[in-house]
């Protein structure tokens, strides 16, 4: 799976529409890189722009945006009303999919000595690519301003992480920079059936991390509570990493719950919106939808979307695309306008077509491309997409069995074997490709120049990894198909009956994806005799041929037993 991260650097200027836009046409020429959102702002002069991708294109795109942004932003010149200290003021990353906060840690530091030694500018790491705790805090980073900064880098206390320590021409254009390491922001606002600011801001006050000023008495009239400093007292509110104020949206004609969820591991958006639902309640109020401004990762959508099934008692063990469409109706997305998951949801925005993959055609389609004169698609991923199949049939039973009347107190049961389900069927989908790009990756091979000995010599290498890897995709098939049987054994012992034999179909077509698959294996292999490699995969598939023949029939028993 593909590792993504987001970038939502700060640049300070926000009025000139064509340094900005200099600036975010360098983000735009690295692959690899989808610019998303570029929010100028006049009275902070200020820009805040937003791209997702693979790593290292991520923080090259960083780097050439951060380098236009030295050549044409003069932090002598700037004046505006927002906290700045840079004109790269933050640049922080944030980890989207398949990739840890440690290893965006790594990416950030990186970073940040490069803005260092290639641009000579003074930067502070901060959030998780801090390197002391005082340090996490961008604010502490960032006190005294660009106007502090010669004095503050000169300090022992504060040299920068990286870059000079001395005030000089260079740093005095381009300022400081704070590049970090964070989770992921989501704007989102909830909406009540009211026009009151007040109310709204009453509900706010509940949820928001900060919480409300404390008085003695009433808590609207009272008198405010102080410190020994003379500072207000907070009460703490619900939501952790949750920040929140009411407002009236003259648009929509509502007031919202405006807020900003800083850290989504800590409170995800399901649990910002059933708080919010239940403060509104006590209150006389009541959600009516949400919104959510700019993008989401795809995981906190599905987390959303099980949550309310599970809520429900129904199985979370459904497609991508239902679950989805369960998140987006619970939360009321769609209430003030059309919610498009494609344009919504990060991962979905940065798909390219793919005009090769087998498991994007219809069900004609791809009969039709396998009785084509292509030799691929072939056995091979024909196999792969059988054993989906298989899964699918197995899911179907767990779903159908986890919302059988009756059985409500086993809903959690099946849900987690349609869960398994749909997990097996994801890898196997993905095999069908691979299986297809394995067999085209030899041919490749074959078609390399042999005219020298030293062109001869990388042929051949080319050809033996290509062929070890069309035995082992076939392979990985098999593995994971026979996996396919304890879910389909469980639903054929346990399962609702009257879908018996749906899982005994499903066992039909494990036994010949795993059969086919490793008569792949073997004829792939048959080219490389005397390889290691090869000859322990046959060996290990031919194990594996003999358990799917036994399963099957244990499971079939059991099927036509309960027929």
């Amino acid at each position: 799976m593909k590792q993504l991260i987001e970038c939502v650097p700060n640049f300070s200027e926000g009025r000139n529409s064509e340094i900005i836009s200099q600036i975010t046409r360098e983000v735009e020429t690295v692959d690899g890189v989808k610019l998303i959102d570029v929010d100028p702002g006049k009275a902070t002069n200020r820009t805040v722009v937003t791209f997702v991708g693979t790593p290292d294109e991520v923080c090259e795109a960083a780097f050439r945006a951060a380098k236009k942004a030295a050549e044409m932003i003069d932090m002598r010149l700037h004046k505006g009303e927002h906290p700045r200290f840079g004109a790269i003021d933050v640049c922080p990353l944030v980890p989207v999919a398949n990739i840890t906060m440690d290893e965006v840690v790594v990416y950030a530091r990186k970073l940040a000595k490069r803005f260092a030694d290639e641009l000579g500018i003074p930067v502070y790491c901060y959030e998780f690519a801090a390197n002391e705790e005082k340090r996490r805090n961008l604010a502490n980073n960032r006190q005294g301003e660009y106007e502090g900064l010669p004095n503050k880098i000169a300090s022992a206390e504060w040299h920068p992480d990286f870059g000079p320590c001395e005030w000089n021409e260079s740093v005095a254009r381009t300022g400081a920079t704070a590049v970090g390491a964070r989770n992921f922001l989501v704007a989102y606002n909830v909406n009540l059936n009211t026009t009151s600011v007040r109310r709204a801001n009453s509900v706010a006050f509940d949820v928001r991390e900060r919480g409300r000023v404390k008085r003695d008495g009433d808590p609207i009239a009272g008198k405010t509570v102080k410190d020994a400093n003379g500072n207000p007292v907070y009460e703490a509110g619900l939501l952790k990493s949750v920040k929140a104020i009411g407002w009236f949206i003259e648009e929509y004609g509502v007031a919202q719950i405006s807020m900003n969820l800083t850290d989504i591991t800590v409170t995800p958006l399901h649990t910002a919106f059933d708080t919010v639902c239940d403060r509104a309640n006590a209150r006389g109020l009541r959600v009516t939808g949400s919104e959510l401004v700019g993008v989401v990762p795809l995981q906190s959508m599905l987390d959303t979307g099980k949550f309310f099934l599970a809520k429900q008692q129904r199985s979370t063990g459904l497609p991508d695309a239902e679950i989805i469409r369960i998140a987006v109706k619970s939360l009321g997305l769609d209430e003030l306008t059309p919610f498009d998951p494609k344009k919504k949801i990060i991962e979905y925005l940065l798909e390219e077509p793919d005009p090769k993959s087998l498991i994007k055609l219809t069900c004609e389609g791809f009969a039709d491309k396998t009785a084509s004169e292509e030799p691929a698609p072939g056995g091979g991923s024909v196999s792969a997409y059988l054993a989906a199949l298989g899964a699918s049939l197995g899911t179907m039973v767990a779903n159908l069995s986890s919302h059988k009347r009756g059985w409500d107190a086993r809903w959690k049961e099946f849900s987690d074997w349609a869960e398994r389900g749909m997990a097996l069927q994801k890898q196997l989908l993905r095999l069908v490709d691979k299986d297809t790009a394995a067999f085209n990756a030899i041919m490749d091979a074959f078609g390399l120049p042999k005219g020298n000995d030293s062109e001869k010599t990388a042929r051949s290498k080319a050809i033996r990894e290509a062929t070890i890897n069309a035995i082992e995709i076939p392979f990985r098939v098999m593995q994971t198909a026979y996996d396919c049987f304890d879910l389909l054994e469980q639903m054929a012992k346990e399962g609702n009956p009257n879908s018996v034999s749906d899982a005994g179909v499903g066992v039909l077509c494990v036994r010949s994806a795993v059969m086919g698959a490793y008569l792949n294996v073997q004829i792939n292999a048959a080219s490389l005799k005397d390889d290691p490699t090869a000859k322990d995969l046959v060996a290990k598939g031919a194990e594996i041929e003999i358990n799917t023949i036994r399963r099957e029939k244990e499971i079939l028993e059991v099927v036509k037993g309960k027929i």
